[in-house]
């Protein structure tokens, strides 16, 4: 009940600050354009999309981008009717959004794929990670899981066999290091790094936070369990799944031309997924 009277009242708040904003996606000008409004984090998600705002220009389409650093407010105005879609989340935590809000958003269509990273905090090596040490990972269900998954790759901790991608620190069956975990927001780890031996981070928030991924002292596989599920997705409400703006948006962060500028950008840290 707590989380959805936030998400209420957040969506109250996007929607003020949003306000304004003509509604988009189905509404075209005089001169026959039609505006779409997608929510996006500032890096990557909305620095790709400034990369397609001129495709879709060319196609009579106005893409308007609205930057939006939480995980909450990009899909609380996608379901308030301001944005008509949003750019920065990946179908796991889609779905518990969903679930925790009596949403039914979806996705119609993966771009991209950024690869978690295990990043040096108080220590530079895997291999001298003290007994005891103290690990950040992100505190939201999806991303600790897949921070955990990360650790288990590595050999640093096994998980029960059937946890998968909704494991949490309960599913830990053998800690040899007995690692003590610090579970915060995603977009706190970076600054956290001082103040714990390592910590697995987002993509995103690792390119924010002026980290690379070749220099990470691991990295998830860009093949397998987590590039698929992880996808970062566009997001919109069932009634627009179908919305020809917002399908043309898909194909064009799908193409060739798009796919070369996140392969020359952001050096091997935004994977994309066509």
């Amino acid at each position: 009940m707590k989380k959805k009277i936030l998400t209420l009242l957040l969506a109250a708040a996007v929607t003020a600050s949003l306000a304004g904003c003509a509604k988009g996606g189905d509404n075209a000008g005089a001169d026959d354009t039609t505006t779409i409004k997608v929510g996006a984090n500032i890096t990557p998600h909305s620095e790709i999309l400034e990369q397609a705002k001129p495709i879709l220009a060319e196609k009579g389409i106005n893409l308007e981008i609205i930057q939006l650093e939480d995980s909450i407010t990009p899909n609380t105005g996608v379901i308030d009717g301001s944005l008509d879609a949003n750019y920065f989340q990946h179908v796991p935590y889609l779905e518990q959004f969903n679930e925790e809000n009596g949403s039914d958003l979806v996705s119609i269509g993966a771009i991209h794929y950024e690869p978690f990273g295990v990043y040096a905090g108080r220590v530079s090596d895997l291999k001298d990670l003290p007994d005891g040490a103290l690990v950040a990972v992100p505190n939201n269900v999806t991303n600790e899981a897949r921070a955990l998954l990360l650790l288990e790759q590595e050999g640093i901790i096994k998980l029960k066999d059937d946890a998968g991608i909704e494991a949490t620190i309960a599913d830990i069956v053998e800690n040899p290091k007995n690692i003590q975990f610090k579970e915060l927001a995603p977009e706190q780890l970076v600054a956290a790094l001082p103040d714990v031996d390592i910590a697995v981070i987002n993509g995103n928030y690792a390119i924010e936070g002026g980290l690379h991924v070749s220099e990470a002292l691991a990295v998830e596989a860009n093949t397998g369990l987590a590039a698929t599920t992880y996808g970062n997705i566009i997001a919109t409400s069932k009634d627009k799944a179908n919305n020809e703006a917002l399908k043309t948006l898909v194909e064009v962060l799908q193409s060739a031309e798009i796919k070369a500028f996140i392969e020359a950008t952001y050096d091997g840290a935004v994977v994309p997924l066509n």
